[in-house]
């Protein structure tokens, strides 16, 4: 009894293996390798999506906000005014003349 015991989980541990093995092999094959790119590109085009989307959504929220503001007589929040009046950041040649053609 213990014997059959012993084959059953010898046999449940083979199969195992086994099968890890073939998967295992089957993803460097040229067919695995091109499921696996398939599958990141995939992932990386929805990602890129999801990016673009919230920008988008973004946008269109700030628009809205600054229309409101515009509509009401109001000034808006203009988050970047401190950095264009820093002296350091503001009214700086980005191209100096002797890079300008």
């Amino acid at each position: 009894m213990r014997r059959l015991f012993w084959l059953g989980i010898g046999v449940a541990v083979g199969v195992i293996v086994v099968r890890k093995a073939t998967r295992t092999a089957q993803a460097y094959t040229p067919a695995g390798i091109a499921s696996s790119l398939t599958e990141s590109a995939g992932g990386l085009v929805e990602s890129l999506r999801s990016f673009v989307e919230d920008v988008r959504v973004g946008m269109a929220e700030r628009e809205q906000e600054i229309h409101q503001a515009f509509a009401q007589g109001e000034a808006f929040d203009d988050q970047f005014a401190e950095l264009r009046e820093d002296p350091r950041i503001g009214d700086r040649d980005i191209f100096p003349e002797e890079h300008q053609r």
